[in-house]
């Protein structure tokens, strides 16, 4: 960017780095890139299953956007590095800056909280896909017959060092890898001085777990289901229809 750069500038360099992702990410799903994914959700659901979301940082949102939203998926649990304080053996001291989401010796306790049923997929976001945390709970799915689908940024990931002591990424963990497109570093815009800014793995991210959703209820409905999805609870019926359908699956929501 030139040092007469204005913000107008860097607003539409940022709107052309974001648009170009999600046109791109769009042109893989029509290709079926993320079919594999979506066969996998849709099994699962199928056999009484539940989605298992995880993402650390600010790949939680992630998750989010995978489990207890409207217009979403009901079968779906959000797993967060906050359970082994909340509702595992922690103290709060363990949170805070980043050692939790780098320390691969949670995991086994996040697998064991997060109660998965012989038939669960887990879904683990993760922009670098390198830490402790998010490569264990991965090994951990796998170790208990758990199918993992990965979203990461594979141009990041591949320029870094596992911090695992398996040596492995999150990418060679999964069953199914999808790049989430962001950049290594993850902003997309340098300004004067070398600082980068305009970070974009949260919108891509939140797209493909909507691609993911939108995909999985339209499978269920071809086969001639009602796909179980949540309606907002701030419309009249919301918590009524969202309550029967969480019992159903036998669904409980955590902070």
């Amino acid at each position: 960017m030139p040092e007469t750069v204005t913000q107008s500038d860097l607003d539409s360099a940022f709107t052309r780095e974001v648009q170009s992702r999600i046109e791109a990410l769009a042109a893989s799903a029509r290709a079926g890139a993320f079919d594999d994914a979506i066969t996998l959700f849709v099994e699962a659901i199928g056999r009484g299953g539940v989605i298992q979301a995880f993402g650390t940082g600010h790949s939680e949102a992630f998750a989010m956007e995978i489990a207890g939203r409207a217009g979403g998926l009901i079968p779906t649990k959000k797993i967060a590095l906050r359970d082994v304080v909340l509702r595992g053996s922690l103290d709060i001291s363990a949170l805070g800056g980043s050692s939790l989401e780098r320390n691969p010796d949670i995991a086994a306790e996040l697998f064991a909280i997060a109660g998965a049923g012989p038939n669960d997929v887990f879904v683990i976001a993760s922009n670098s896909g390198v830490n402790g945390s998010i490569v264990g709970l991965a090994l951990e799915a796998k170790q208990h017959g758990h199918p993992v689908i990965a979203v990461t940024s594979l141009d990041h990931t591949m320029r870094v060092e596992p911090k695992h002591a398996s040596g492995k990424r999150l990418r060679d963990v999964a069953d199914v890898v999808l790049d989430n497109l962001a950049p290594f570093g993850d902003a997309t815009i340098e300004l004067s001085g070398g600082i980068p800014v305009g970070a974009v793995s949260s919108i891509t991210a939140a797209y493909i777990a909507q691609i993911l959703t939108i995909g999985t209820a339209q499978r269920i409905a071809a086969q001639g289901s009602t796909p179980p999805l949540y309606i907002s609870a701030n419309i009249p019926g919301g918590d009524e229809h969202n309550k029967a359908l969480e019992l159903q699956y036998n669904i409980t929501r955590n902070a």
